[in-house]
């Protein structure tokens, strides 16, 4: 827009032209820019459309990936490692020979959240519907993961009620909670260790809910910043707003 406006000005202020001359020529050279970028025609629910896209995109092609066996577990930006509380167990299971039981109850803990995800689908759908355009456009021309956030503010207690009892079946269904307790009493049957009974229904939800919002958003970033993730027509012209901001 500085490349068409910065001829017209220099032109205004060598010709003596009148304040509604001047006016004129500047709508000119907006109505220009506009015609260029293919902004001029989008409207409130255009904009609003394309978030609404955007966040499915990003729920179809990140969140589903989760779901698939391993989605969690071989996928190092989000697998789930030992709980805090718990580096310690892990590091004394492998001093004794046991490191294969802690694979195992890492394994199963993975195994839960890829179960639990599935449930999410529904819940992003209804977020995403509810989108007003006052969010919409917050979104738009917000930072890089302004999406997500408004989907973490939306849906992470609708979330969690869903996910924990399914975490809980799915470790029960597994075997995870025998393993689990078998590396627990172990553990804390080892001389000269401070007792642990970690609430690993509750660790696994949250982190099955930090994974899932971290690859809403990767896919939210490309579209942002990849033109060549933009797949439809109206992505590309809404999105050519935040480019231009």
């Amino acid at each position: 827009m500085k490349k068409i406006l910065l001829p017209a000005l220099f032109v205004i202020a060598i010709s003596g032209v009148t304040h509604a001359q001047v006016k004129n020529l500047l709508t000119k050279a907006k109505e220009k820019v506009s015609a260029a970028t293919g902004t001029s025609s989008l409207s409130n629910t255009d904009i609003a459309s394309a978030l609404k896209e955007a966040l499915n995109k990003g729920v179809s092609e990140q969140v589903t990936k989760l779901t698939a066996v391993d989605g969690f577990y071989k996928n190092q930006a989000v697998k789930i490692l030992m709980p805090e509380e718990l580096q310690m167990v892990d590091k004394k299971l492998r001093q004794i020979g046991m490191g294969s039981l802690a694979d195992e109850g890492i394994k199963l803990l993975n195994r839960a959240a890829e179960d639990a995800v599935k449930e999410s689908t529904p819940i992003f759908v209804n977020a995403i519907t509810n989108m007003s355009f006052t969010d919409a456009k917050n979104i738009l021309m917000g930072a890089d993961n302004s999406a997500t956030t408004y989907l973490q503010n939306t849906t992470t207690t609708p979330l969690y009620g869903k996910f924990s009892p399914v975490v809980k079946n799915s470790l029960d269904e597994v075997g995870a909670t025998e393993v689990w307790k078998k590396i627990i009493t172990k553990y804390n049957s080892l001389p000269l260790v401070t007792k642990v009974n970690p609430d690993l229904t509750d660790y696994t939800t949250n982190k099955a809910l930090e994974g899932v919002f971290k690859m809403i958003a990767v896919e939210e970033k490309d579209i942002r910043n990849d033109i060549n993730s933009r797949t439809s027509d109206l992505l590309k012209k809404v999105f050519a707003l935040q480019d231009s901001k």
